[in-house]
């Protein structure tokens, strides 16, 4: 632990290591188009490494992974989170178990919020891969993406997703036109989920589209 540092800064390379080695997979899929996206890992009780606002996700070096504390303040560092740094750290002061949020912006994720948005969720049922998502191990079961509007007040975004984790049980949500968040008790779990989610957006589009012919 460094003397000038809050947080153990040889457990932050450990883990820009393993977001840079992920994402740049996520990235290869299309899913991070014109620096968009951010990727989060929980590194301590009060701290989270998450990916420098700007970036190209493909080329992600050890310096473009920063620390921010709950509050979403960067900490040891002057360089500037992404604007929705604040969706991630409520999660992960609101739930000690998650370790990894992950925020991409592919195709399917896009078009499913724009389609969804008025109905303010995606409803998923009957799915054998709904046994992808933590807790849940049946296909008979129906668990709805929720779908918020954007906006660029990150705070009122942030409250809106906080009263909704007080009614249901979640594992990530759409917003309108943006993407797609996801989490996970790790990065394994959390690309896991997102990777669900993905495939599971892609079924429903496909179905909208074959039964309007």
């Amino acid at each position: 632990m460094s003397d000038a540092l809050p947080y153990d800064h040889h457990r932050l390379c450990e883990l820009a290591g393993e977001i840079i080695v992920n994402v740049r997979e996520l990235s290869a899929r299309g899913w991070t188009p014109a620096t968009s996206s951010n990727f989060s890992h929980r590194l301590d009780d009060r701290h989270a490494a998450i990916t420098v606002s700007g970036r190209d996700k493909g080329r992600l070096r050890e310096a473009d992974i920063m620390v921010v504390d709950f509050d979403g303040n960067a900490v040891g560092s002057d360089h500037r989170p992404s604007a929705e740094t604040l969706l991630h750290t409520q999660l992960y002061r609101r739930f000690p178990e998650i370790g990894c949020v992950l925020h991409t912006h592919s195709h399917a994720q896009t078009v499913a919020s724009r389609l969804y948005a008025g109905q303010g969720h995606v409803r998923l049922e009957g799915y054998e891969l709904l046994k992808a998502f933590h807790g849940n191990d049946t296909h008979e079961a129906e668990i709805q993406i929720p779908v918020f509007a954007n906006t660029q007040d990150m705070h009122t975004l942030a409250a809106q997703v906080d009263a909704l984790l007080d009614r249901q049980c979640m594992w990530g949500y759409l917003i309108d036109g943006h993407g797609l968040y996801a989490w996970g008790r790790d990065m394994a779990e959390a690309r896991r989920h997102l990777e669900a989610f993905e495939f599971l957006l892609e079924c429903e589009l496909d179905l909208r589209r074959l039964r309007a012919h």
